[in-house]
């Protein structure tokens, strides 16, 4: 069975840090990336790393505060989020799909599978 699953999600206070996880089982992927979705609104790109680590991306209102990196042995990919603010408020969701080793991807529709979210909530 092909599972995404998330953890590290909680309740922090603004310009602090989390750092989420996401372990993939049953099949190898390549690209591996990070969304979010506050209530109310679209799910949106947040970061995705390539098979290498070499290759990685951000949403611009995540750049210089997330890092995104992955152990391949270990399968997992994990999301350092620091200097949070209320506005990072969202549930977070592993996203996971087969490309190119050096290739990743900001588009929702390029990933075939999904963890089922951790809620991360920023208090002011």
């Amino acid at each position: 069975q092909v599972r995404l699953v998330e953890s590290g999600g909680g309740l922090v206070q603004a310009g602090g840090s989390l750092r989420l996880s996401c372990a993939a089982s049953g099949r190898t992927f390549t690209t591996m990336g990070w969304f979010r979705q506050a209530p109310g609104k679209e799910r949106d790109f947040v970061a995705a790393i390539s098979w290498s680590g070499g290759s990685t991306a951000y949403a611009d209102s995540v750049k210089g505060r997330f890092s995104i990196s992955r152990v391949n042995a270990k399968n997992t990919v994990y999301l350092q989020m620091n200097s949070l603010k209320p506005e990072d408020t969202a549930v977070y969701y592993c996203a996971a799909t087969l490309r190119g080793f050096y290739e990743t991807s900001n588009s929702l529709s390029d990933y075939n599978t999904w963890g089922q979210g951790t809620q991360v909530t920023v208090s002011s």
